[in-house]
């Protein structure tokens, strides 16, 4: 039987092409601050200002967050209900696109939102980055109900809760996230766990352990050593019964043995079948020492603590908490529900009131930490006042934020200015944060071409300097700009383009030629150009405006 069509979202004017002007860019050096490290702040329509992004930065870009605007019935207040439903997706979809590019191979991509859009969300994002490469959606505590009516919401329930959607470009080339956990206070957990009536396994000691002897060397399915030492003398205590021995609190207890707090477990793995099989059945402890070939440890000695007639694994206190600040802390590996997040004066993180939307930076910093590295390039194309940037910067990434609002001058900046130096909110001083570090501020050159106010027809903006036509032109080409000689750029070692006001004849170009090499071509673009012009087959030339207007769209509305 055949099938036809596709699983996808439709929506009114899908279809409609969407070709826009890759602007190019323009730094404003009396608005950029410190050393920029390749930071950058851009003022801008986000659509235009990631088309300027896509020939530089397409590949480059480790993590996407971004929190769009949730379509709550104030982006497009002129609309009906069908209409802005359609253009919210329309603008999603366009710059969805274009944030994919953007993303490298091993990239993902965070994108919250609330239970307005989610839905419709989620199946345009599966059709652009593909539903294979969706990774989780996160729900996220967004807010603490305020009192018993938890009022605001009308006849529906109170929203508390906000979505993530998380997708990588590349299922095959994506590690994996890094581990992030929630931390709470070592006997404050102890204390929630009673409360929920559950039972705290870390309750025993290893109240004294007398030394190894070796026992014997036998082989794990590879065929490599596992090597058995037999424990001469141990003996094994109670948390409360250690505390009552020496005259301590337990709290003192988990700290003075902190190393030696332990619990067991029956985990049937290959390696506790073998040992096992190799060791007695008394009541002796025995470890074993041998190299992983797969799993997180891969390649690193590892040790097993195997006890008892059962041959329990011992499990360590120690691999599941830590020290900070004085203090054990343990750790949970965090799921797809986030919470803990605090949201008390979180409008005036940054030193900039951002009454609606705003994110803490303790959101930020566990979305950046589990998916980049230090150095890595993080990108955030709904900036609002700056939240993302920020905290990329204090966690030592190299960041790209778009906002087109005023916020931009009076949210981002400020913000930005106030981390380089050396601001204290947010998470400042979790991470240290001394300040330093810079960005480069950029506005969107206007339209390379306008209409003519009398006549029908498109002309050169008056306000591009001829170095800015060029740059404009070889990015609307797909050529770098790096004018050298007679060139103005190339997209290859052996593609140059030539741009030029001055009159195209057969003899310019014969001048012009003169400098190609072998197997070399060129590319000619000209406001003169001579008709009927003979040209050898590696020379091609162009006309502006006219062959500009068929790459394409100029002076469009950005949907």
């Amino acid at each position: 039987m055949e099938h036809k069509g596709k699983l996808e979202l439709t929506w009114t004017d899908k279809s409609k092409e969407c070709n826009l002007e890759p602007r190019i860019l323009m730094e404003i050096k009396d608005k950029s601050m410190g050393t920029s490290d390749g930071n950058m702040l851009i003022h801008g329509d986000n659509l235009l200002a990631l088309k300027a992004l896509e020939q530089a930065f397409a590949g480059t870009v480790k993590c996407i967050y971004i929190d769009p605007p949730y379509n709550t019935g104030t982006a497009f207040e002129h609309y009906d209900d069908g209409v802005e439903h359609s253009k919210w997706l329309s603008m999603m979809n366009e710059r969805l696109k274009c944030l994919r590019t953007l993303l490298k191979d091993d990239g993902t991509i965070f994108v919250q939102i609330d239970d307005n859009e989610q839905a419709y969300l989620r199946v345009l994002c599966d059709e652009i980055f593909g539903r294979r490469n969706f990774l989780n959606m996160v729900s996220v505590n967004a807010k603490v109900s305020a009192g018993a009516s938890g009022g605001g919401e009308d006849k529906k329930l109170k929203k508390n809760i906000e979505y993530i959607l998380i997708y990588c470009k590349n299922m095959d080339a994506f590690p994996g996230f890094k581990p992030i956990y929630k931390r709470t206070e070592l006997m404050k957990y102890i204390e929630n766990m009673k409360e929920a009536g559950k039972s705290y396994k870390y309750t025993s000691v290893l109240y004294r352990c007398e030394g190894f002897e070796f026992y014997k060397t036998i082989k794990d399915g590879a065929g490599d050593d596992i090597t058995i030492y037999k424990v001469n003398d141990y003996e094994i205590k109670s948390v409360k019964q250690v505390a009552q021995l020496e005259g301590i609190t337990e709290a003192e207890v988990y700290s003075k043995y902190f190393e030696r707090i332990m619990t067991t477990t029956n985990a049937q793995t290959s390696i506790r079948t073998r040992i096992w099989d190799a060791t007695d059945s008394e009541n002796n402890m025995y470890k074993a020492v041998y190299v992983p070939k797969t799993g997180k440890n891969k390649g690193k000695e590892t040790e097993l603590l195997l006890m008892g007639k059962q041959k329990v694994l011992v499990i360590w206190l120690k691999d599941t908490a830590e020290w900070i600040k004085k203090k054990i802390y343990k750790k949970e590996r965090v799921g797809t529900y986030w919470d803990g997040f605090s949201w008390i004066n979180v409008t005036k993180e940054g030193s900039v009131l951002f009454p609606n939307g705003k994110k803490p930076e303790s959101l930020l910093k566990q979305v950046i930490e589990m998916a980049t590295d230090e150095g890595d390039l993080v990108l955030d194309s709904f900036l609002g006042s700056g939240t993302t940037a920020a905290t990329a910067h204090k966690l030592g990434r190299k960041w790209i934020g778009i906002e087109m609002g005023e916020q931009a001058y009076t949210h981002c900046k400020v913000r930005l200015d106030n981390v380089i130096e050396g601001e204290q909110g947010g998470i400042s001083k979790e991470v240290e944060w001394k300040g330093g570090g810079g960005y480069k501020f950029y506005e969107l050159a206007p339209s390379l071409l306008i209409k003519n106010e009398r006549l029908p027809i498109y002309q050169i903006n008056p306000e591009y300097t001829f170095d800015m036509l060029c740059e404009a032109i070889c990015k609307i080409e797909g050529f770098k700009y790096k004018p050298d000689g007679v060139y103005h750029g190339y997209s290859s070692e052996n593609r140059f383009i030539h741009i030029t006001k001055e009159f195209v004849n057969g003899e310019y170009i014969r001048s012009i030629a003169t400098t190609l090499g072998e197997n070399q071509s060129l590319l000619i673009y000209s406001t003169k150009v001579q008709s009927d012009l003979r040209l050898p087959d590696n020379i091609e030339v162009k006309r502006i405006p006219k062959d500009l207007l068929d790459k394409c769209t100029f002076e469009s509305e950005v949907r």
